[in-house]
């Protein structure tokens, strides 16, 4: 985690500091991009993803417990809306949702884990599996489904990333390492999709692409957004496969990336040529769950 916005060092704290972050890491595109929600932090100004993590480390600074369940599991809206505060007119959006998924998962934590993500963690003994059903069962906001078909489909974009956050930040030790770590798939948002399009990976048919071009708001579980998000992790599936079959014959000692390094390349890819994919439209849902 290079960023100097991420933790710079490895401790309870640090697990506590990923948890929130990754349970408000949702819906930062903006309905207006030339006016984002943007978060003031050592006189630089950060918008999207990263407005999310200057604003818990300006709380930090400034004294507000932000990374305590017991703070967070009370904390009230107006409290929230100070943590929040924009340097533009535009407020960060679904804050009614991102109090609720405080409450949820502080109000979890202290019931079950004695305060602390950290020993949530650590009962799942390096289960990203185990792990991943804890949350579920205690936090229901994590629960990212959607029905195709008469099938239910399981994306679990934030608590995928949750796992990866922390295996990345740990470099896969010690409280990092999880034993289980190839079942993680790519994290189905609206980026990494975007970046396959414009990589010539995935390919979106015309009809999709005028609907895109619209810009017009789907509702969460629409089928479009459905496939795109489940079309996403099959290709990153695939494109994993074929890596490992390059390496096999370059390199048979070279372990091949896994989902979590194919999703952090592309969604890196897609920040730093933001302004060439803009040829390619995100689609646009304002969700929860991503």
């Amino acid at each position: 985690m290079s960023n100097p916005l991420n933790p710079q060092s490895l401790s309870d704290a640090t697990l506590e500091w990923i948890f929130v972050v990754d349970t408000l890491n949702f819906s930062f595109w903006p309905e207006d991009p030339a006016v984002p929600f943007t978060v003031e932090y050592k006189d630089k100004s950060y918008t999207n993803y990263w407005s999310l993590c200057a604003a818990i480390n300006r709380a930090l600074e400034e004294g507000i417990a932000i990374t305590d369940p017991a703070y967070y599991a009370t904390i009230t809206m107006e409290q929230l809306q100070h943590v929040f505060r924009s340097s533009t007119a535009t407020p960060i959006p679904l804050l009614n949702e991102r109090l609720a998924a405080l409450h949820e998962a502080g109000t979890a934590l202290v019931e079950h884990f004695d305060g602390k993500f950290a020993n949530m963690l650590r009962l799942a003994s390096h289960s990203a599996d185990v792990l991943m059903r804890d949350v579920l069962k205690h936090m229901p906001m994590y629960r990212d489904r959607a029905a195709y078909h008469g099938v239910e489909l399981c994306f679990y974009k934030r608590l995928q990333i949750l796992v990866a956050d922390i295996w990345a930040c740990y470099d896969g030790k010690g409280d990092g390492y999880f034993s289980d770590i190839d079942l993680i798939t790519m994290f189905a948002d609206y980026r990494v999709p975007q970046a396959l399009v414009h990589l010539g990976a995935l390919e979106y048919s015309p009809a999709l692409l005028e609907r895109l071009k619209r810009h017009e708001l789907m509702l969460s579980g629409d089928p479009d957004e459905v496939e795109i998000r489940g079309c996403s992790i099959w290709v990153v599936e695939l494109i994993r496969a074929r890596i490992a079959v390059i390496l096999r014959e370059e390199d048979p000692r070279r372990p091949p990336p896994n989902a979590i390094q194919i999703d952090f390349f592309l969604w890196d890819l897609a920040q730093e040529f933001r302004e060439q994919m803009k040829r390619v439209p995100i689609h646009l849902v304002r969700s929860a769950f991503y």
